[in-house]
């Protein structure tokens, strides 16, 4: 896919904005902590690890003298390329740019890296399944989980959109499902029942961002043949807003542990970059009226991000924005213990 100037532009400056940042995020420190951990690893050792990717990355950056700035940079650089990728794939691609900016760029990709760099390949293969590149799909996803094995919940779409009177591709897909299963999960669901289920781990904020999820959900789920779209497509992004829906359900009414639905609501938020830049075509008429829905969209994610910065809990940790290399790296590291 060629990019044009600007959306060149966009995509360095961001990739350098995630990549530079000096203690912005709150997991930055131990992510600063992971990599000094990564010293002694060799490359073998480090693909027996969870997030084997992530840990090579790791590796790679240390032995480059690189440091905590190549693992950002490298991470900044692939979630901006799928998010530059997505939004290009959009019918209103800088409306779709805009929308993802407040949680997905600003918060989860500066906060939280290994799900930014898997949610960049997510979206990379989102564009894929969009056309119906179902082996591609696979590979993205598979690379995702590579970096933070929470990624493999996507597999679960293609499954969920199937017709099921159609085999084709289903023996393909339960195939590397289990391949998935046993690379990257095998052997550690007892440590997800225990960390997410059994200690009922909660996540501060959780209720807000699956909500954000749920709003563009029943949008789509009301008002899904107003959305002028593919009907293989139109088929992904329902099963996306009903797992939304459910996965809000699941927190506000069967008090699942907030922690886990979280995880899971972090790749549903292509859902909301989804039916808000389809919003102003399947609402307006004409020009003023399409305008106009465009720009409640871009005041109503304004508010979500002036309200998250001066409010959240945790939005301190993003406050103020620093970039390298103010901090030496050593002290950084000793700023962890």
């Amino acid at each position: 896919m060629k990019f044009g100037a600007s959306w060149v532009l966009v995509l360095v400056a961001l990739a350098l904005m995630i990549g530079l940042r000096d203690r912005v995020g709150g997991d930055w420190f131990a992510y600063v902590r992971h990599l000094f951990e990564a010293e002694t690893l060799t490359f073998a050792e480090a693909i027996l690890l969870p997030d084997p990717a992530y840990n090579i990355i790791n590796i790679i950056s240390l032995k480059t003298g690189m440091g905590i700035v190549g693992v950002n940079l490298f991470c900044g650089f692939v979630f901006s390329l799928g998010l530059v990728i997505y939004a290009r794939s959009m019918p209103r691609p800088w409306l779709a740019l805009a929308v993802s900016i407040p949680y997905m760029t600003i918060v989860v990709s500066m906060g939280y890296s290994r799900q930014g760099v898997a949610l960049g390949f997510a979206l990379i293969g989102l564009v894929a399944l969009g056309r119906q590149r179902l082996l591609w799909f696979v590979f993205w996803i598979f690379l995702a989980a590579t970096f933070h094995r929470s990624a493999v919940v996507l597999i679960s779409i293609p499954l969920l959109t199937m017709n099921f009177r159609n085999f084709r591709n289903l023996p393909i897909l339960l195939i590397v499902a289990v391949l998935m299963y046993t690379a990257l999960l095998e052997g550690k669901t007892d440590q997800f029942v225990e960390q997410y289920i059994d200690n009922e781990m909660q996540s501060d904020g959780a209720f807000v961002r699956l909500l954000m999820n749920v709003v563009p959900g029943i949008l789509l789920v009301l008002f899904r043949k107003r959305f002028v779209v593919a009907k293989g497509e139109r088929k992904i992004y329902l099963v996306m807003a009903l797992l939304a829906i459910f996965s809000f359900g699941a927190l506000v009414v069967g008090g699942l542990p907030s922690t886990a639905l979280d995880r899971i609501g972090l790749y549903l938020i292509p859902l909301q970059v989804f039916v808000f830049s389809h919003l102003p075509n399947a609402f307006g008429r004409f020009d003023s009226q399409k305008q106009a829905v465009a720009f409640t969209v871009v005041l109503f994610y304004t508010v979500v991000l002036f309200v998250w910065l001066n409010y959240a809990n945790f939005s301190h940790w993003w406050q103020p924005y620093r970039m390298f290399p103010p901090l030496d790296i050593e002290e950084a590291y000793n700023m962890t213990r």
